[in-house]
């Protein structure tokens, strides 16, 4: 009986990459998304193990759209939701976050390898809850009669995901531990503005994110924690040394200590990154001893 011929079906690591550098949003979603239904249905088995043909090459720049103009974070306009203007540019910054996101999903499972299989299948289901989230986000944009590109953004989050390329265990602190976290305690705030301007819709897609958010998070908490054990490293002493080694935002209070628990954190590190916090805080108000009063 002859041997069956190899499949021609691109595998696993070829179609992350193919859906990273897709440039459409439409079509990188329906990328993200049909990853996840596929792992769903076998893992290894229905998309393949394509590791050594496919390896975790440079990718400095995802494929992305021609528009929104990407500029400095400071130049990003922020306008409140009273006006249409400004709910379209308060949503026009969630959407390229949840943009960016699948982006950051989708590298995570292409660029780091020899991890168990469900670390991939994680990041899959990451990369399909965020490209649910970036349409979720864009309707309510169309709703305004904008769109996704109308408003200049920033490159923040994925200037960070280059700085951690290398390591694992950084990405996992810094993006879903660091900049996510950071999403849950931002987007209570937002929600509470969306609410009182009557905005019932947005109210119920914001919902949905942060519910999804809490397990990102926690996505990046289990496997940060995972790889500190593998390599003997007490992990909240070493999420510390991080955001210090890597020169990252700061975390800065008020927490939403709910979502944050439920993510992973336990209160004593809730307690500690508040009081160094506070610290930095103090020290900027002092400024040092050579600067101009």
């Amino acid at each position: 009986m002859p041997s069956p011929l190899p499949s021609s079906r691109p595998g696993l690591f070829a179609r992350i990459l193919a859906a990273l550098r897709e440039t459409d949003p439409d079509a990188k979603c329906v990328a993200a998304t049909a990853l996840w239904v596929d792992w769903q249905a076998g893992g290894w088995a229905a998309l393949g193990d394509d590791c050594a043909a496919v390896p975790a090459i440079p990718l400095p720049v995802p494929g992305r759209p021609a528009r929104p103009e990407l500029v400095p974070p400071a130049q990003v306009p922020l306008r409140g939701v009273g006006t249409r203007e400004g709910r379209g540019a308060m949503l026009h910054a969630v959407a390229h976050i949840e943009f960016n996101a699948i982006n950051l999903a989708l590298d995570a499972a292409f660029r780091f390898r020899g991890l168990p299989a469900d670390y991939y299948g994680g990041w899959l289901q990451v990369a399909a809850e965020e490209a649910l989230h970036f349409g979720l986000i864009r309707a309510r944009l169309r709703g305004l009669d904008y769109d996704y590109g109308d408003f200049p953004a920033h490159n923040g989050l994925w200037e960070l995901a280059l700085k951690t390329a290398d390591d694992p265990l950084a990405r996992m602190a810094l993006v879903p531990r660091l900049m996510e976290a950071r999403g849950l305690d931002a987007t209570p705030p937002i929600l509470a503005r969306f609410r009182q301007a009557g905005d019932a819709e947005t109210v119920a897609a914001l919902e949905v994110i942060l519910r999804d958010e809490v397990g990102h998070v926690a996505l990046g908490d289990r496997w940060f924690r995972h790889l500190c054990a593998e390599r003997g490293l007490p992990a909240e002493a070493t999420y510390r040394r991080l955001l210090d080694d890597y020169r990252a935002p700061r975390v800065k209070p008020p927490f939403n200590t709910e979502a944050r628990l439920a993510a992973g954190f336990s209160a004593a590190e809730l307690a500690d990154l508040a009081a160094h916090a506070a610290e930095n805080n103090a020290g900027a108000a002092v400024g040092k001893p050579e600067e101009p009063a």
